[in-house]
């Protein structure tokens, strides 16, 4: 008998290897742990192998998981299409939408171009700020729905979760900074939660520092850390091989990425499919 990819367990398999977690990608798929499990076990039975390796704290894709994952991608994003264009392209509007920078790009590449050619009647209005500005944003309904990156389990209105981040020190791979006094750093805009953490965190300890570079510009700190100007707190996700992990510094708590929209877009339809698909396909 032919085996039959079913798209439901597909959806199930991508939520949890973005998450990263068991019970968190079951709260977002409104499933429970146990029915999650079933849905894995009933794809890699027809996969043919294993396609997670779990601990008690995560999982990661094993090889198969990873070709699993990269071919069923457009798969999913082709299914949703064709649904919207079932649907017919009645739905029309007008989004405004903000994006940190470090996520700018893949919101931009990788979302919303199926979200536009699904939905051709609704105007996207896009702004790039750092989080909490986003946030402040969203709550005066400046903007319709943002990206937005947070302390994990930090209280936000209207919040889905997207998924968990571990910020981490870095510095550049072939030179050392860390034991430095002051420490030189990079750091974000004033309004981002990797800068507060950052600077927290060296209070906190007790370390001294001094500012190389201040910006708003991910791909500014990232080149400053590479160049071995300074080091500074990123995604684990984002380490380059010009880059390394610094250890002996401050432990930064996990955070999360999140979507948030304003009170006024409660039952805006546009807005609930631009959710549901940054749910499906925003990853680190």
């Amino acid at each position: 008998m032919t085996a039959i990819l079913d798209i439901e367990l597909v959806r199930t398999f991508h939520a949890v290897a973005r998450i990263g977690k068991f019970s968190a990608a079951a709260e977002q798929l409104h499933k429970s742990p146990a029915a999650v499990s079933v849905h894995i076990q009933r794809l890699e039975a027809v996969a043919g192998g294993r396609l997670l390796n779990r601990d008690n704290q995560s999982v990661s894709l094993t090889a198969l998981g990873k070709r699993l994952l990269l071919s069923t991608t457009e798969l999913l994003s082709t299914h949703d299409r064709v649904l919207a264009d079932l649907h017919g392209n009645h739905l029309a509007g007008r989004i405004t939408l903000g994006v940190p920078d470090e996520y700018a790009a893949h919101v931009i590449r990788d979302i919303l171009p199926t979200f536009a050619a699904a939905w051709p009647n609704v105007v996207l209005e896009l702004k790039t700020a750092p989080s909490d500005s986003l946030r402040d944003q969203v709550q005066r309904g400046k903007l319709q729905a943002a990206v937005i990156a947070q302390a994990r389990g930090q209280l936000t209105m209207q919040a889905q979760f997207l998924v968990a981040t571990t910020p981490i020190w870095v510095g550049p791979a072939n030179k050392s900074l860390a034991s430095m006094d002051p420490l030189p750093l990079a750091v974000h805009a004033a309004q981002c939660p990797y800068r507060q953490a950052m600077v927290a965190s060296l209070k906190q300890s007790g370390r001294r520092w001094r500012v190389v570079l201040d910006s708003p510009s991910n791909q500014a700190v990232s080149a400053c850390v590479e160049a071995g100007l300074a080091i500074s707190l990123i995604d684990r996700a984002r380490v380059t091989e010009s880059m390394q992990i610094l250890v002996g510094l401050p432990v930064i708590p996990e955070h999360e990425v999140v979507f948030v929209r304003s009170p006024s877009s409660d039952g805006d339809e546009a807005v609930d499919l631009l959710s549901q698909a940054m749910q499906q396909h925003f990853r680190l």
